[in-house]
């Protein structure tokens, strides 16, 4: 019997780069934001915090929940909702609004590279005028009839590894067992 090798960073998947951004527009729990800003940092993601925010960016329960992630984030913070559409509108990528009220699932999405994926904050989600706006945009992630929506961050993190799954697909290779 053979002893199998032990991996290697050199022979694990790895991301490469790519434009998608997540926004969370008026996050009210630091650690949340803190969790979501490592997943950016570890997956190369620019994060956009939209004012008001229910924390201080010096927060230490969003800091420690970033870890020593924090100084390498891209993060940019705007001012208020309408500067921040403002932004959207100019960058003209497409963009996705992240709902329990969405109608077609995260599965039945197709994220390109350059997608926004956009949250809400953790009591209201995304305003209600906002999504009606944008009907075409809204997304469910899918989860048992009757139980209640996921955390925030944990959406995140499955909005962002999903759009990242389906850009990168063709460029992951498996490991030598057959799995990723």
């Amino acid at each position: 019997m053979t002893t199998p090798k032990p991996q290697t960073l050199s022979n694990l998947p790895h991301l490469r780069p790519h434009y998608l951004k997540l926004a969370l527009l008026q996050p009210q729990i630091a650690p949340n934001t803190g969790n979501i800003a490592r997943a950016c940092v570890a997956t190369a993601t620019e994060l956009h915090l939209v004012r008001p925010l229910g924390f201080v960016l010096n927060d230490k329960n969003l800091r420690r929940s970033a870890l020593d992630y924090w100084p390498r984030l891209r993060l940019t913070v705007h001012d208020d909702s309408n500067s921040f559409f403002d932004f959207l509108r100019r960058d003209a990528a497409p963009f996705w609004l992240f709902s329990t009220k969405g109608e077609p699932s995260l599965w039945q999405t197709r994220f390109t590279d350059g997608d926004w994926l956009i949250f809400g904050s953790e009591t209201a989600g995304i305003a209600d005028p906002v999504l009606a706006a944008h009907p075409a945009r809204v997304v469910r992630i899918p989860q048992s009839p009757g139980e209640r929506c996921l955390n925030l961050a944990s959406s995140a993190a499955v909005a962002l590894f999903e759009a990242l799954r389906q850009i990168q697909s063709d460029t992951i290779s498996p490991s030598p067992k057959g799995g990723l």
